[in-house]
């Protein structure tokens, strides 16, 4: 009899994970129903702007495609302006060109001052950084390419400045 009630319990216990695995289907589905916009407009819910791009915008396929990698990139890292547009027509990054990075990068409503502060968590979650070493670093041309009020905000919010 025991032996039965534990094979009871364990069908019991595997059935209700299951369920929780499973059973939640309909919930995912009613979310990505609420995160789908109308035809005209491309939204991605990786990024924490609040930007929405219109197709009808006169966009070529070229600046649409550096629009979705541009959302891509500072969905996981900060990026500023000069940063993100240099990712996007580097040889080494994606290949645009210069002129499809910037209207791409320049159509969403990016705010600086926040990816300057996740580029300064990153950094200082790899070492140490005084306050004017990590300005530096997110304002240099050879660094993150940040404008000083931006590197400046960005270490501020990550901790490093008083």
């Amino acid at each position: 009899m025991k032996k039965a009630l534990k094979w009871i319990a364990i069908i019991v216990g595997v059935l209700f994970v299951i369920g929780l695995i499973f059973g939640n289907s309909e919930d995912v589905k009613n979310t990505t129903a609420q995160t789908a916009v109308s035809d005209d407009t491309v939204a991605d819910p990786m990024v924490t702007e609040t930007e929405v791009v219109a197709e009808d915008n006169g966009m070529t396929n070229q600046q649409k495609n550096a629009v979705r990698s541009a959302k891509n990139y500072i969905g996981f890292a900060g990026f500023s302006r000069d940063g993100l547009i240099n990712q996007l027509s580097s040889e080494a990054g994606d290949g645009y060109s210069v002129e499809d990075a910037t209207i791409a990068v320049d159509s969403l409503d990016i705010d600086y001052n926040e990816q300057a502060g996740k580029s300064a968590e990153n950094y200082l979650s790899i070492m140490g950084f005084s306050c004017d070493g990590l300005v530096e670093q997110l304002s240099s041309s050879a660094g993150d390419k940040y404008t000083a009020e931006q590197a400046q905000y960005g270490a501020k919010l990550a901790g490093a400045c008083d």
